[in-house]
């Protein structure tokens, strides 16, 4: 996978790359009436494309055109800094203003043609089109905006009443979409990346029967429980079960994961998921989410994760509850004057996590089992910092209606996928 995966919310963008913004425009030029790459008669036709540059991507970024047939591309500039469209062809645009619209000639069309915005850094960040040949509707939608990303509902799951929880967890091998046309073989609990959330509090009992349903031999450790690993963290074969008992002695966001070696590939191929356990002294909040941070190793098409790229720690995305940029396209949402509680899990296998909410200052933190920021503290805070394997949550009021983005500050990462947006709207 050569270039980063989904799209971005327009908050994110610009606060991402507002320092892209003002750079010195390209010129037009004059666009060849032929692809040189290959020979293709041309038909006579001309196919028009309308393409939107909207939060650093262009939409759609694929575009399907008949062979031979000229391509008109009608760029117009959606977003709040400028733009271009580039072609390896030859054809381009000059630099298209906010909100302008610019025409491409694109020429007669007989091969893949690759195109990108040349501003500085703008290629690097994701603005890239490709143009191939072939029959259809003349475009494909956006990478992040084409309907088949799964949904994850990031709120928090009630507390339950029941001090013992019996819980049945299946391990499935499923192939999904984990990333805008990536469809890979995952490992998974019950069926989704992460696994289900569970929840508790203080000296609740977990009775948990794990059924291997999957095709090799895989396991559970649950970090919310405090036992000899031996029995209850062995891996089982297909179509075998086992019961792991845990009593919870410690408030916190927990991990578990897969316990067979190698475990970087377990956890990388998907098997993690998250367990709470209420602080005594946890308050009512008006809205209360749950993002599990984790990393994409795409492996060939329709197969399981790429272990040598986990070794050499070299993700292709890095997203949260398991797709990258889930949440710019699905906002959170609260209203205006509402306090917001979301706890964060780093399930790695390797990056950690540097979480924040643009336009917030966090009143509350509460890392690895002991809160570190009251609401009465005089102080704020403006992260959220995670390793692997550790979690928290962080409180703010969000203060007026708007569009906050959450990243993982990591930039990097944040560009690779770990990005969404809370939606607030106006206090009634």
């Amino acid at each position: 996978m050569s270039r980063p995966l989904g799209g971005a919310a327009a908050g994110v963008a610009l606060v991402l790359l507002a320092v892209l913004a003002g750079t010195v425009a390209q010129r037009a030029t004059d666009p060849p009436s032929t692809v040189a790459a290959a020979d293709v008669a041309a038909t006579g036709h001309t196919t028009t494309v309308a393409v939107t540059a909207k939060d650093m991507r262009y939409h759609p970024d694929t575009i399907t055109v008949p062979p031979g047939d000229r391509l008109i591309i009608e760029l117009t500039n959606g977003d709040e800094r400028r733009h271009d469209l580039v072609l390896a062809n030859g054809a381009r645009t000059g630099t298209v203003e906010r909100h302008a619209t610019a025409r491409l000639d694109a020429g007669v069309i007989g091969a893949t043609v690759e195109g990108w915005c040349s501003l500085p850094a703008h290629r690097q960040a994701g603005m890239t089109l490709t143009i191939v040949t072939g029959t259809g509707t003349g475009t494909h939608m956006a990478a992040g905006e084409h309907g088949t990303e799964p949904a994850r509902d990031a709120t928090a799951p009630t507390t339950p009443a029941e001090r013992v929880h019996r819980v049945d967890l299946h391990v499935k091998e499923v192939r999904v979409e984990v990333a805008p046309g990536v469809r890979q073989l995952v490992w998974t609990y019950g069926g989704t990346v992460p696994g289900p959330v569970l929840r508790g509090r203080v000296g609740d009992v977990f009775e948990v029967t794990l059924t291997n349903d999957g095709t090799m031999d895989h396991g559970v450790d649950f970090h919310a429980g405090a036992l000899a690993p031996d029995q209850p963290m062995r891996p089982i074969d297909p179509g075998e079960s086992l019961t792991y008992r845990f009593t919870a002695t410690k408030a916190g966001i927990w991990m578990y994961h897969c316990s067979t070696m190698p475990m970087l590939h377990h956890i990388g191929n998907g098997m993690y998921g998250a367990v709470i356990i209420d602080p005594p002294d946890l308050a009512k909040v008006d809205h209360e989410y749950v993002l599990v941070q984790s990393e994409l190793y795409a492996g060939p098409d329709g197969e399981v994760g790429d272990l040598a790229k986990m070794q050499a720690e070299q993700p292709d995305a890095v997203m949260f509850n398991g797709y990258p940029d889930r949440y710019a396209h699905r906002p959170l949402t609260a209203t205006a004057g509402d306090r917001v509680r979301i706890w964060v899990l780093d399930a790695g296998p390797n990056r950690s996590s540097s979480f924040h909410v643009v336009g917030a200052q966090f009143d509350t933190v509460y890392l690895e089992g002991r809160r570190v920021l009251g609401p009465d503290d005089p102080g704020g805070a403006q992260v959220l910092q995670l390793g692997p394997a550790s979690g928290g949550y962080v409180e703010a009021v969000l203060p007026e209606a708007g569009h906050y983005p959450f990243v993982s500050h990591a930039m990097v990462d944040a560009e690779r996928g770990a990005r969404g947006v809370i939606e607030v709207g106006p206090a009634s």
